[in-house]
């Protein structure tokens, strides 16, 4: 750690004061998320009051009527005068402030206000242009008066927006007597504006979001002074607390806000006379980490957040405070705390007395005796028996001193009066923490000794990964993936071994072979049967005795034996799910365009179609999956029914609508494979393999039917520009993407998980051709299926007369497809659509028929085999096949 670099202070005795280990050389700026929610709080604001403006004509008209009646027994003169001191008091109080900021060398504060001063004001110059020569009527009549000489008044202040900028990017908020002064003036020229009829009521709410807006994305994007106080700020509020300090060391091995959040800075300070303090500071940049996390997890889970994700540093201070007291006072070994201050506006500390000791992730594990295991339960125990929630019993919260006691610190994310749920989550995460550590029968055993059986098995529908730490995560992941190597290293050494033995077999029996070459043709046949059966089955047993259970499921096991009926089925703490969320935004806007769509096609020309080309769509959207079973079973070499087949890709027509197309699908048909028979590392490898060629189909197509779509009104053989620019574009995403390293190598590690297994899954079916024509040809039905489908849809449409080549009809469904299977809402929803009817427009298709022939497509495909899918699936399931 670097040393502190300010000269050294001498305390009352004379003494100098020293700090060891005091932070390194700090950012000059640091960019804080509560800056960031406020940009996004005011963008959102400002978009709402042009909403207002544009749509709620009628109350903005009567707002502004209600304010000119009242203007009118308003006195000429007061006016007159309000506005004249008004005008020159919010030019001075700004100039003044910033005189005494420079008075206390604090310029850069000055410098931000004058940029986002000059930003406001380039704002509302754009604002203005924009309300005058491209806004709505609507929004100029809210924003404008009508002036008496002519004209309209403007419809953000020019020098208002940049002074309200200009004082909440200086800080003149978190000065009391300055901020009163200032918002004084702000009044009283906001009221006399308004008065004389030089403004509207939403103009002056208008330019307030702009300047406040503008102000901190300034804050944000260039940073604002870090105010991080160092260690001699830390002495000097030692000093002004009552105690002497002589020398301030940073705590080493403790981890900083850096890695976990906002523990903040530890310190041991040594006094004049008496023990040492153990000294905590926290301050604004270490409170900011792990801001969006915080929130992210509040958004997404039920009641289980660590805190709130905006807290001040008071709330922080008075929370930790709190909660060392109760501690001590349950009975629980905890670090006493014996002073709080602030340390200046942006810091604060906390003195403790001095423990000493090392933390549990610091300890050897023969160090972790089982002594120290009960002594962590014993103060568990004592927290629980007054509801008292540490949240946060990781490893390095547990500290033990130097004679064997046990100590929890840390105790901020803590909660008093925790509920059930919350004491139940404790349990379960110091059940983790110690058997990271010691195991789990170790951990089991100490915790059923000290809390009793019930109530550790209470805990086990809590045992499960969101409900523990992120450090801890973290670490099980880590195990996952270790373990999983191992499996992976245990079954390739056993497949070689038992590909030696066969080998060293047939060597030893080719010798003493002496029948004719048909009995030779025929054990050979025979020889390679039993082959693959003895590899099977040597893969299957060393994945078996290579196979580790993960940690939670061993403390399961160890609870189970003592607690049999203990309930183990995992209470459900997501409120939403990521991937449910991005679904939702989703379908809504797909919702809100398709209905559009829908909302402009007239009923005559539903009531005009021709039922001939409905039927035949029909007919097409039940063949396909007739070939989407023919293009799965074409790469599974190992014998699956047909029939049964087409209907697991009927039951796919119903996961489709509760899961992404591309991977309802691709899960629903791993599964089948599986319970046909099919090894779960050779189902996995067959549909990889499957959705490899189908892509690799696909592009070709695409690229296929393009060409001939740019050649089919021209006498020479050449692709059209769209074709031509099209590829080009790829060529510059996939030329990114490889010189980029992070991209590529997301790219490759995705693709590598994704097709695992696939080449030699792929070389068992090239030694079967009849099971690769099989799958090529049901790829190209497929598609081809899906081509006439939405080729007879429009046929029903256009009446023959606004038809289009079968090429042109093929690149629409090949891209819409595409898209589809990208956008994640449910089967593609809303992207299909959108796409689908933009390629019809595209190639000449008028819009009357684009749109009743794309939703008739999609309701052939999508929707009505939602019910038959429903009925399939519940089959398949009751038998086991699913």
């Amino acid at each position: 750690m670097g040393q502190d670099t300010h000269p050294p202070e001498e305390g009352e005795s004379g003494a100098p004061e020293r700090v060891s280990g005091d932070e390194p050389l700090l950012a000059a700026r640091v960019h804080r998320p509560s800056d960031l929610m406020r940009l996004l709080a005011g963008l959102l604001a400002i978009a709402l009051v042009i909403a207002v403006a544009a749509f709620a004509h009628a109350t903005t008209s009567g707002l502004e009527e209600d304010i000119n009646k009242g203007a009118v027994g308003a006195p000429d003169v007061f006016v007159k005068i309000a506005g004249l001191v008004s005008s020159i008091a919010v030019l001075l109080v700004p100039v003044a402030f910033a005189i005494e900021r420079l008075i206390k060398r604090d310029g850069l504060r000055i410098a931000d206000g004058v940029l986002a001063a000059v930003l406001a004001h380039g704002v509302t110059l754009a604002t203005d242009l924009w309300v005058a020569q491209a806004a709505p009527g609507t929004i100029q009549d809210a924003l404008t008066q009508p002036q008496s000489g002519g004209g309209l008044t403007d419809p953000v202040h020019n020098y208002l927006a940049p002074v309200i900028a200009y004082m909440t990017a200086v800080g003149m908020a978190r000065r009391p007597r300055w901020r009163v002064s200032l918002w004084a003036v702000l009044l009283l020229d906001a009221f006399t504006m308004l008065v004389a009829g030089y403004t509207t009521a939403l103009s002056i709410i208008l330019t307030v979001l702009i300047g406040w807006t503008v102000a901190y994305g300034t804050l944000y994007a260039v940073g604002s002074p870090n105010v991080r106080p160092t260690g001699q700020t830390l002495l000097a509020g030692l000093r002004r607390v009552g105690f002497r300090p002589v020398s301030a060391l940073r705590a080493e091995g403790v981890p900083d806000a850096s890695d976990i959040g906002d523990r903040g800075r530890r310190y041991i300070v040594t006094l004049e006379e008496g023990a040492p303090l153990d000294v905590t500071v926290v301050d604004r940049e270490q409170q900011a980490h792990g801001f969006f996390y915080r929130m992210w997890r509040r958004i997404t889970l039920r009641t289980i957040t660590t805190r709130r994700s905006i807290v001040s540093l008071r709330q922080a201070l008075e929370q930790e405070a709190l909660l060392a007291y109760a501690a001590i006072a349950a009975g629980a070994n905890a670090p006493k705390l014996i002073a709080t201050s602030e340390l200046g506006p942006d810091a604060v500390m906390l003195v403790y007395e001095h423990i000493g000791g090392r933390s549990l992730d610091s300890l050897d594990d023969e160090e972790i005796t089982d002594e120290l295991v009960r002594g962590a339960w014993r103060q568990v125990r004592a927290l629980q028996s007054r509801r008292i929630a540490h949240r946060r019993l990781a490893g390095d919260a547990i500290l033990v001193d130097r004679s064997g006691r046990v100590f929890l610190t840390d105790l901020r994310g803590g909660e008093i009066a925790a509920g059930d749920l919350i004491l139940r989550m404790d349990i379960a995460q110091l059940l983790t923490t110690l058997g990271l550590r010691v195991g789990a029968e170790r951990a089991v055993a100490a915790a059923v000794e000290i809390l009793g059986p019930d109530s550790v098995a209470d805990c086990l529908p809590l045992l499960q990964p969101i409900a523990l730490s992120r450090s801890t995560r973290a670490t099980l992941r880590r195990l996952a993936r270790e373990r999983s190597a191992r499996e992976r290293e245990a079954v390739l050494t056993a497949s070689e071994t038992a590909k030696h033995e066969r080998e060293l077999a047939k060597a030893e029996a080719a010798a003493d072979r002496t029948a004719d070459e048909i009995a030779v043709r025929s054990e050979t046949k025979a020889e390679k049967k039993a082959d693959k059966k003895a590899e099977k089955r040597a893969l299957d047993t060393a994945l078996d005795e290579a196979r580790e259970e993960d940690l939670l499921a061993q403390i399961r096991q160890q609870v189970l034996l003592i607690r049999p009926q203990a309930p183990v089925e995992p209470v459900r703490l997501e409120r939403i799910k990521p991937r449910t969320l991005i679904s939702m935004i989703a379908g809504a806007v797909a919702a809100y365009f398709l209905l559009s769509e829908i909302a402009s096609t007239p009923l005559s020309t539903v009531s005009e179609a021709d039922w001939r080309w409905v039927a035949a769509a029909f007919l097409f959207s039940a063949g396909s999956y007739l070939a989407a079973a023919m293009s799965l079973l074409g790469f599974v070499p190992e014998r699956v029914g047909f029939w049964r087949t087409v209907v697991a890709q009927v039951a796919g027509s119903f996961v489709k609508i509760v899961a992404p197309a591309a991977v309802g699908g691709v899960a629903l048909n791993t599964r089948f494979l599986q319970r046909s028979g099919v090894r779960p590392g050779l189902a996995v490898a067959s549909v990889g393999a499957s959705q490899l060629f189908g892509l690799g189909a696909h592009i070709l197509l695409l690229l296929l039917f393009g060409y001939l779509t740019g050649t089919e009104k021209t006498q020479s053989f050449s692709p059209s520009r769209t074709v031509i620019a099209g590829l080009l574009t790829v060529a510059v995403i996939v030329l990114v993407v490889t010189a980029i390293p992070f991209m590529r190598k997301f790219v490759s590690t995705r693709l590598r998980s994704l097709f695992a297994g696939v080449v030699p899954r792929m070389l068992d079916v090239l030694q079967r051709p009849m099971k690769l024509l099989t799958g090529i040809s049901g790829m190209l039905l497929l598609t081809g299926a899906f081509v006439f489908c939405l080729d007879a849809s429009i046929r029903a449409f256009g009446h023959g007369i606004h038809t289009v080549s079968y090429a042109s009809v093929a690149v629409v469904f090949l891209a819409g497809n595409a898209l589809g299977s990208a956008a994640p809402t449910p089967g593609g929803v809303g992207a299909v659509e959108g796409a689908l009817i933009a390629g019809l427009l595209a190639v000449g298709l008028p819009i009357e028929v684009a749109t009743p022939a794309v939703l008739l497509y999609r309701l052939l495909t999508l929707w009505l085999p939602v019910l038959p899918g429903w009925i399939c699936f519940n089959w398949l399931t009751k038998r086991g096949a699913l």
